[in-house]
């Protein structure tokens, strides 16, 4: 069995940086002549998935866009999430989960072991009620050849003053911030992991459009880890901006777009999705 890690050096060598963000906001769903409902939001994730797969390597459902409808949402959403998984594609559910104890195993239990309903290949984690409550769910990924996302530096302006303040204990004496804190956590997991200098299977999120310096993430804290990088297209970041984001971790970086897609229509999100991916990939060649 390949370990996450592995499996997103293989997408990202194959198809280059883009990620298709699986995202039916009500206006999309509009104008893609889709009722505003369960069965609307599954026939827009089932024509994202036809349109990225062999183009992209990841895709990203956004999961809050599917739970608005209930069970029939989440029933849609698994559909989804299967016809991504059988189309070869690496899918990350963003989910944004984070909790303590036996209901981390639950959502593990959803999220990441095979068979599961829900099952993806990640889920994006949050470590705000400490970076230690992952730990097990964290186990889990690995254990069953799954990864996961830990919020680390997020692209929304609100969460500058959390993410880069002070962290004050004994271990973190020299000022470290707590995005920076959380990279070393989980910089940790992924080098006790035995990955052979590989990706971890342990990624963190760093928004496109954040100043890194000013969250403590130097290229050396994010070291091995797959990056997850939202901000991209709509929100302002480009193709060309990604070696200057992200220097000698630029090849680890999965580059998030949703609405710069999406937005093309059913008709023509095949071709953005190639106009897209196209840029990334001449971005990497230098």
């Amino acid at each position: 069995m390949n370990s996450f890690g592995a499996r997103v050096r293989a997408a990202l060598d194959a198809h280059g940086s883009l990620c298709v963000g699986i995202d039916p906001h009500e206006h999309l769903l509009t104008e893609w002549e889709l009722d505003a409902s369960a069965a609307g939001v599954r026939e827009f994730g089932l024509r994202v998935v036809e349109a990225a797969a062999g183009r992209v390597g990841v895709v990203k459902p956004q999961v809050a866009f599917f739970e608005r409808f209930g069970s029939a949402g989440f029933a849609a959403l698994e559909v989804v999430l299967a016809a991504a998984r059988d189309a070869g594609l690496l899918v990350i559910a963003d989910a944004k989960r984070g909790d303590i104890g036996s209901t981390m195993d639950g959502y593990a239990g959803a999220w990441l072991t095979p068979g599961s309903p829900l099952e993806a290949d990640a889920v994006t984690l949050s470590p705000y009620l400490g970076a230690d409550s992952l730990r097990a769910t964290l186990t889990t990924a690995i254990r069953h050849g799954k990864g996961a996302f830990v919020l680390a530096a997020t692209s929304n302006p609100e969460a500058f003053s959390v993410q880069t303040a002070q962290v004050v204990d004994v271990e973190a004496a020299d000022g470290q911030t707590v995005a920076a804190r959380v990279a070393r956590d989980i910089g940790w997991i992924n080098g006790s992991s035995a990955f052979g200098g590989e990706l971890g299977p342990v990624g963190l999120v760093v928004g496109a459009t954040v100043d890194r310096a000013a969250f403590g993430l130097t290229d050396e804290a994010l070291r091995g880890a797959p990056i997850l990088a939202p901000g991209f297209g709509a929100q302002g970041a480009e193709p060309a901006d990604l070696g200057a984001l992200f220097g000698a971790i630029a090849p680890n970086v999965i580059a998030s777009e949703s609405r710069s897609i999406l937005s093309a229509g059913p008709d023509r999100i095949a071709a953005r999705i190639e106009e897209r991916s196209a840029l990334y990939r001449e971005a990497a060649r230098g």
